[in-house]
Formats: C-alpha cells, sequence, structure tokens
C-alpha cells in the first residue's frame, strides 16, 4: 500500500483550487470581453474567445441542460463517495485525479444550473484546424481524466509486479 501524501482535506483544496480559478477568469472574462470578441494572444495560435456553449464539452449535445445538471450531480456524489472511501488506500495520484474533475465539474455545473450555459474562451489553431474552444473547469476535468488513466496504468503495472498478497513474484525473487 502507498502512503498517503495529503491529507483528505487537501485533496478538496486542489478541487476547490480548480473551481475558483476557473470561476475567476470566466468572470473576467464576461467583464472584459463582448460576446465573439476575439483577443490573439500567441498570433493565431492562440486566441481569447468570448463565447457561451449550451451543450457538453466541444459544444455537443446542445440544449440539455437538466440532463448535464443530473450527470453532474452523479458525477460530484460518485467522487465525493469514492474519497472518503478509498482515501486510505493511499492513491495520492488518483486522488488528485479526481480533485480536478470534481472542481472542473462543480465550475461548469455553476454556470448551467445559474445561466443555462458556459462561458468558454480558450481557442488553440493549429494551422487550419481550430480546437474546440473551452474553459479552465474543461481542462481540470481533461487533465485529471489523464491523470486516472495514467494511475490505472501505473496501478496495473504494479498489480503485475506482486502475486496479489504484496509479495513479489518468483521472478523478481531471484537475482539477476
Amino acid at each position: 500500500m502507498q502512503r498517503r501524501v495529503w491529507p483528505l482535506w487537501a485533496y478538496y483544496l486542489v478541487a476547490v483550487a480548480v473551481f475558483v480559478i476557473d470561476f475567476v477568469t470566466k468572470k473576467i472574462i464576461e467583464s472584459t470581453m463582448e460576446l465573439n470578441d476575439r483577443i490573439g494572444v500567441l498570433g493565431n495560435f492562440f486566441i481569447l474567445t468570448s463565447i457561451r456553449n449550451r451543450g457538453a464539452a466541444f459544444g455537443i449535445l446542445q440544449e440539455q441542460r437538466w440532463l448535464f445538471l443530473l450527470i453532474t450531480i452523479a458525477v460530484v456524489a460518485a467522487i465525493i463517495w469514492y474519497f472518503q472511501r478509498s482515501y486510505r488506500t493511499g492513491r495520492p495520484l488518483l486522488m488528485i485525479a479526481l480533485s480536478m474533475v470534481l472542481g472542473g465539474a462543480v465550475g461548469n455545473f455553476l454556470d448551467r444550473a445559474l445561466y443555462g450555459q458556459v462561458v468558454d474562451f480558450l481557442q488553440f489553431n493549429f494551422g487550419s484546424y481550430t480546437f474546440p474552444i473551452f474553459n479552465l473547469a474543461d481542462s481540470g476535468i481533461c487533465i485529471g481524466v489523464v491523470l486516472v488513466i495514467a494511475d490505472a496504468m501505473l496501478s496495473g503495472k504494479q498489480e503485475n509486479h506482486t502475486n496479489g498478497n504484496g509479495e513479489k513474484t518468483r521472478e523478481e525473487q531471484q537475482p539477476v
């Protein structure tokens, strides 16, 4: 078993940090840019573009507000339940990953619940391809998911090196 790196409250603090950074950046965009305004940051590669999204990530499933609210409530409840149940397993990478997903999910949930839409503003262009415009809550969710996958791969690798009792396999016990 890995040891816990942080106390449980610290993982919730990561979620709060993701939420607050997302909230503040959205408010800055709303107060300083008109809808559809564009500000070039790095030429045509990175542009701040003020839009509103009534759908899910990348604009899919437009006008499904109640579906997204229900799904988000279920995801948030599942993450909190998992935190409380699994904190003692000592998988800090997974806990940080879920914290980021939690903070991002709550950030977009608040927008959908209050306004029926999400403020998106980060636009990246790769040549003639424009990546769908997103926000920092989306970034927290995506980074969190990548970290969940990384944790699963690392945990699977560690499990392959033990025999289920926490002992090394015969191959690992033999000197090289």
